[in-house]
């Protein structure tokens, strides 16, 4: 930030077009270029997001017709259902994590470019996004290899909910418990935080923005893995429960009193686990 400081306090700057110099007040022309960059960045940002709701809108629909015969299938030994739950829970975390995740990725473009990088910023932030996406994908691993494991184990509905009142309670619980836990917190934080994230661990070019981008995904899943669990409480393609779940992770990290929204969530799925178990 120095450097750009330093570089900004010169009345003009020169750029070259096509061999022809002319004057352009740097202050001006970064904050031009970042305007359309982040133009840019949001936009594919909503398409990406739009895209995986409407991917998991099309799947839900189906999912009524297919049900009976998913019903009957040896679903957990079949590669290819396989190969669509880890998909679906893919696309899943994108249209839900994404969302809350934009301001830190845009963020992050903005300290590009005014950190005096040349060019544009947007192969950084798209890297930054993949890293990032990459870690959820990495986690959607474990969510298929769970979800066969409860299927095996006859504990999940045709719907993907869980077969058992004592399973829900259990996830209603677990997630409770651990949104009052200092890791919880620590990575919240983190989460709710961007420019503290930056600025501690700040790593330059193109192989920084994809250790970056791990790095604040690896938060991003150790804020919310828990939550995640919910999704088997009422169905993992309940999009009205999906969608709840991301309004919430979107609350909790974005809005000012998101810490008190993460606790009163935790004594709340507590009380809900109890109450759920109470009724066996």
């Amino acid at each position: 930030m120095e450097g750009y400081e330093r570089h900004a306090q010169r009345p003009l700057r020169a750029f070259r077009v096509e061999g022809i110099e002319a004057p352009v007040a740097p202050g001006r022309g970064i904050e031009a270029a970042l305007r359309n960059d982040r133009r840019v960045a949001l936009g594919g940002l909503a398409a990406v997001v739009l895209l995986a709701w409407f991917y998991l809108w099309r799947s839900a629909a189906g999912m009524d017709h297919a049900a009976m015969a998913m019903s009957a299938m040896p679903r957990a030994a079949d590669p290819s259902v396989l190969a669509l739950t880890f998909v679906m829970w893919t696309v899943m975390m994108a249209g839900m994590m994404l969302p809350s995740a934009a301001p830190a990725i845009l963020l992050y473009g903005a300290l590009v470019r005014k950190n005096g990088a040349r060019g544009t910023v947007l192969p950084g932030v798209w890297i930054f996004a993949g890293a990032y996406l990459l870690v959820w994908t990495g986690f959607s691993v474990t969510a298929t290899l769970l979800q066969t494991l409860l299927e095996s184990a006859s504990l999940l509905t045709p719907a993907m909910a869980a077969a058992s009142t004592g399973l829900s309670a259990l996830a209603l619980v677990a997630a409770g418990v651990y949104q009052l836990t200092p890791l919880k917190q620590t990575c919240l934080n983190k989460c709710r935080n961007p420019l503290e994230f930056f600025v501690t661990r700040w790593r330059a070019g193109r192989a920084g923005a994809f250790t970056m981008g791990l790095e604040h995904g690896a938060y991003c899943v150790g804020c919310c893995w828990a939550l995640m669990l919910l999704l088997f409480v009422a169905g993992v393609m309940n999009l009205a429960w999906v969608a709840l779940i991301a309004a919430f992770v979107f609350a909790e990290k974005l809005l000012p009193a998101g810490r008190l929204v993460s606790h009163s969530a935790g004594a709340v799925l507590i009380l809900s686990g109890i109450w759920v178990l109470a009724g066996i």
